[in-house]
């Protein structure tokens, strides 16, 4: 900020030199060209450069178009710049007019190259219209060949004026470069000069001279105005609405800023987060940064009207604006940084001890940057020398230095989490702190090297390495201001979160904010107003590719030209949806096939058509597309592979929305079928997304292709003994009950065979609503189990009987095992008796070992009898 408005300053308070230094661009652009003409530098005491007479100027008459560009006037110019950068002796406010003139005919030779350009475009189609020439040795016929010469010539007549405005663009455009190599160097020889260093006190002796010099001036004109009876008349006259306008701004900047802050906190207190109350209330304070520096203004303007002083007491007095602004303002954009009260989330993580440092020297950056205003203007009009005032900065460079220093460490300080919280890195919150720190890091190293600098001699450079980062704080402060209040503004309008930050379209509005402040960063750090103009009109003229060139505006008509197809296809297929399609016989499926590819051919037509309004010639890509598309081939070839299947799903239509497939072991409902992907819904309410490749090579099972109806088995065991007429006689009226189940054909039951536990049945029925299958399995399965207990059908459970070859052998074991002291409370386990496990170790089947029984000894069975 300091830099920025100091800059302004100086191209206010410059007017007179600018004044001389327009005559002289005068008179060094626009000289006649005569012999022996000389041309001055702005710098007195510069010897003239002598500029010789034009030898060879073009035929203008030869090569311009009634309203085309002058050549023989831009000779005469081009001359003279060529001769001023061989000479070096121009100053750099000179160089910069000549850019200028430089600049404006480089845009003239740029529109002159599209002279006629609609004719030619004619001409070369009606050649073309010819034929090919002949080659060498042939011939054609004499009206062809009169034709060919005669639209050959006329071509060539009017390329005249075209390829003369490519070389003077070319020539025009090495102009301005080598002015911009020029004053590039000078910038940069001129910020590393070094000097004395302020280090040694005997070096303070003539700038501390020069400003007494200055001070005895300023007392000097006050004396004399106070001394002159005119200005006494004056100021008795006007002495009365001087000291009231005096009073007022001395109101304003003693209570301005307290009045503003105090409503803006009465807002944010009683009612909180409240978008337009948070919208008011940072109008509001705006105040702190308008009321102190309008009641500034109004203390200058009740000085002035007394009329004492001078000229260089005028010069101070329009400098006290410029100081105000540069205090209220870093104190105002201190007070948003660093918040004095905690209602809304604050930019940064502070406690509030940290919060009133970080206001503290916010302010003291915004003095500093009012006492290096002060000092400027006193360079410019008091007479001191640009060293003495370099050597007068060193202190006002220590306190930016220390305020830059201390704005630093609050950075990291955010960054690691302010009062204590830590931050997660992997968040977007994480990822501004990870930015906060650098640049609070960048701000700590820059006020370190700053003073060191300008001790070692290299004053400005150490001026420029302290000035530039302040004034970069400041406009990220401003940038960062300006979003958080767009952000709320739009979350006001749109019903977003409180903090306003969701949305793409606040995202977007904050990157824009960003992008709009860059110019601003580059010329705080040494870019000149010309690179600015120059990129521009380099990002306007576009870039080519092969025979054509594209601009933003090309890329605008294609937005513009795409999104109206794009708008025309929705429209399109809303009418085909709702007006159309409902009144043919085409199912669900077959019309959304159709609604997809009316939007996948109407967007690639307004795709076409965009590219051809936007004069973007596609077949001088045709090459760099046949070499890529060999390994966009392999490289993509599945995708290209599902894009082929999802175009044969929808012609095709073997499957459509609202299907009830099963593929892969997926099995659910198609939702929607796009050109790489089908999304199935499973019946668990997850989303799987099958590859279009896989569906189509391969299999299938599309249980609602033709209709919706489907068969459902339920299988029916029965105790042994059951009467199975009577069973099949129960489920086949049980089938046939269901209102969803299907007559014709009838229901089915189906006595499959004799299982282990069990006689098995099958009931066989058709459903009208296959997606019903569950409910209707449900309710059939309650149902049977109501008549079977109503008929007294028993449905078994699986049961195990357990028979013992030789049990005499195994008792005979147990007994010994009990002579032998085993104790063993297991009786043996004999046909028809239930046996209780052993509590100890010993168990029958270790005693059965020990007596040589085998496996062979035992013999297992069961059937699926009663209860046995």
């Amino acid at each position: 900020m300091r830099l920025l408005l100091l800059l302004s300053f100086l191209a206010t308070a410059a007017l007179p030199v600018a004044g001389q230094a327009q005559s002289l661009a005068d008179d060094l652009v626009n000289g006649a060209g005569e012999p022996g003409a000389t041309v001055s530098d702005a710098n007195p005491g510069d010897e003239g450069t002598t500029v010789p007479a034009v030898t060879d100027a073009l035929e203008a008459a030869s090569l311009s178009l009634p309203g085309g560009p002058d050549y023989e006037a831009w000779e005469k110019v081009a001359s003279q710049a060529e001769d001023v950068l061989d000479s070096d002796g121009a100053s750099s406010l000179a160089l910069e007019q000549l850019r200028e003139r430089l600049a404006d005919w480089r845009i003239e030779f740029q529109d002159a190259q599209s002279t006629n350009s609609g004719r030619i475009d004619i001409l070369r189609r009606q050649i073309d219209a010819l034929g090919p020439a002949p080659a060498e040795g042939e011939t054609e016929a004499v009206e062809l060949a009169q034709r060919r010469d005669e639209l050959t010539s006329q071509l060539s007549r009017l390329l005249v004026p075209i390829r003369a405005a490519e070389e003077a663009y070319i020539r025009a455009d090495g102009l301005i470069g080598e002015v911009d190599a020029v004053l590039r160097d000078r910038q940069t020889r001129e910020l590393l000069d070094v000097g004395p260093s302020p280090l040694f006190p005997n070096n303070w002796a003539e700038p501390l001279e020069q400003l007494g010099g200055v001070g005895e001036t300023l007392r000097s004109n006050l004396r004399s105005s106070w001394e002159n009876q005119i200005q006494q008349a004056k100021l008795s006259k006007n002495a009365a609405p001087a000291i009231i306008v005096a009073l007022i701004g001395l109101i304003l900047v003693i209570r301005g800023r307290g009045w503003s802050m105090r409503l803006s906190e009465r807002l944010l207190t009683r009612s909180g987060r409240q978008q337009r109350t948070v919208i008011f209330a940072m109008l509001v304070s705006v105040g702190q940064l308008l009321l102190p520096q309008i009641g500034l203004v109004l203390i200058v303007v009740g000085v002035t009207i007394t009329g004492i002083g001078g000229l260089l007491t005028d010069q101070v007095l329009q400098t006290i604006p410029v100081m105000g602004i540069l205090i209220f303002g870093a104190r105002w954009l201190g007070f948003h940084s660093f918040p004095k009260i905690e209602i809304l989330p604050p930019p940064l993580e502070h406690d509030a001890a940290q919060r009133t440092s970080g206001r503290l020297w916010a302010t003291m950056a915004g003095v500093s940057g009012a006492l290096g205003a002060l000092l400027l203007s006193l360079t410019a009009f008091s007479g001191i020398t640009e060293e003495a005032a370099a050597f007068l900065n060193f202190p006002v460079l220590l306190l930016g230095a220390v305020a830059l220093f201390r704005l630093g460490q609050l950075l990291v300080v955010h960054a690691r989490g302010g009062a204590g919280e830590e931050i997660d890195e992997h968040t977007s919150k994480g990822f501004r702190a990870r930015v906060v720190h650098l640049i609070g890091r960048a701000a700590v190293l820059l006020a370190l090297a700053g003073p060191v600098m300008a001790a070692l001699g290299y004053l400005k450079a150490g001026d420029f390495l302290i000035s530039a980062p302040l004034s970069t704080l400041a406009v990220l402060a401003v940038v960062s201001l300006l979003q958080r209040f767009f952000s709320h503004l739009y979350a006001l309008f749109f019903g977003r979160q409180a903090d306003g930050t969701d949305g793409l379209v606040a995202v977007l509005i904050s990157f824009l904010i960003m992008l709009l402040a860059l110019p601003l960063l580059a010329l705080i750090w040494g870019a000149r107003t010309a690179d600015l103009t120059e990129l521009w009109s380099q990002f306007m003229g576009g870039f080519s590719v092969g025979e054509s060139t594209i601009s933003p505006s090309n890329f605008l008509l294609f937005a513009v030209v795409f999104v109206l197809g794009f708008m025309v296809t929705r429209l399109l297929q809303g009418a085909l949806r709702t007006s159309v399609l409902p009144k043919t016989r085409i199912d669900t499926g077959g019309q959304t096939a159709i609604l997809s590819g009316v939007s996948y051919i109407g967007i690639f037509l307004a795709a076409v058509i965009a590219i051809t309004a936007a004069g973007i010639d596609l077949s001088s890509l045709a090459i760099v597309a046949g070499a890529l598309s060999v390994g966009i081939g392999f490289g993509l070839q599945t995708i290209v592979s599902n894009f082929v299947s999802g175009i044969i799903l929808l012609i095709e239509r073997p499957i459509s929305e609202g299907d009830w497939i099963s593929s892969g072991g997926v099995m659910g409902i198609v939702k929607k079928i796009s050109v790489r992907s089908t999304r199935i819904e499973t019946f668990d309410k997850t989303d799987v997304i099958v590859p279009n490749a896989d569906l189509i090579s391969g299999q299938v099972t599309n249980y609602t292709k033709t209709n919706m109806s489907g068969r459902l088995l339920i299988p029916v065991g029965v105790a042994y003994g059951s009467d199975t007429r009577k069973v099949a006689e129960v489920l086949q009226g049980v089938a046939e009950e269901h209102p969803i189940v299907i007559l014709n054909p009838p229901p089915q039951v189906v006595f499959t065979g004799f299982g282990a536990d069990s006689l098995d049945f099958e009931i066989r029925v058709i459903l009208r609503d296959v997606f019903s299958i569950i409910v209707v399995q449900t309710e059939i399965r309650h149902r049977i189990a109501e008549r079977f207990k109503e008929e007294g059908i028993e449905i078994p459970f699986a049961q195990r009987d357990l028979w013992l070859r030789n049990p005499e052998a195994l008792g005979d074991a147990i007994r010994g095992a009990r002579a032998g002291g085993a104790v063993v409370e297991a009786e043996p386990v004999i046909p028809g008796t239930e046996a209780t496990p052993p509590e100890e170790p010993e168990t029958p089947s270790r005693a059965a070992a020990r007596a040589g029984l085998t496996q062979d000894d035992f013999e297992g069975g069961g059937d699926g009898g009663g209860d046995r």
